[in-house]
């Protein structure tokens, strides 16, 4: 069976990828050395816990990662808001990231939603 138009693991890597090298581009400082660890465990997180749902041993463990997948999403938007206002200069760019997480958390849970169903 072909693999669908989105490959996802794909596109989680690339968010991964796209958050380090934002992250290099924040001032570091006592404030946002924290923020930007943060971050970056849930924005990579998200693509990890997806490779893991992709290899599920069951519908169960599948909707379970994939709501992690959700979680870590949601948790990226926070940090990526926080970031933004610590570095205004990067506000421009953390609002693209967020975006593209945005659109991550949505289609995380349209698959949780039909997986239920």
């Amino acid at each position: 069976m072909p693999k669908t138009a989105y490959n996802l693991e794909e596109r989680t890597a690339k968010f991964s990828i796209a958050i380090i090298g934002f992250t290099r581009g924040v001032t570091k400082d006592l404030v946002t050395v924290p923020l930007i660890s943060q971050l970056v465990r849930a924005a990579t997180s998200i693509g990890a816990n997806y490779c893991e749902a992709d290899d599920a041993e069951s519908k169960k463990d599948f909707i379970h990662k994939l709501g992690i997948c959700r979680k870590e999403s949601r948790e990226t938007k926070y940090w990526l808001r926080l970031i933004a206002e610590a570095n205004p200069s990067l506000k421009t760019e953390a609002r693209i990231l967020w975006q593209e997480v945005k659109e991550l958390n949505l289609i995380f849970g349209a698959i949780i939603n039909k997986s239920k169903s």
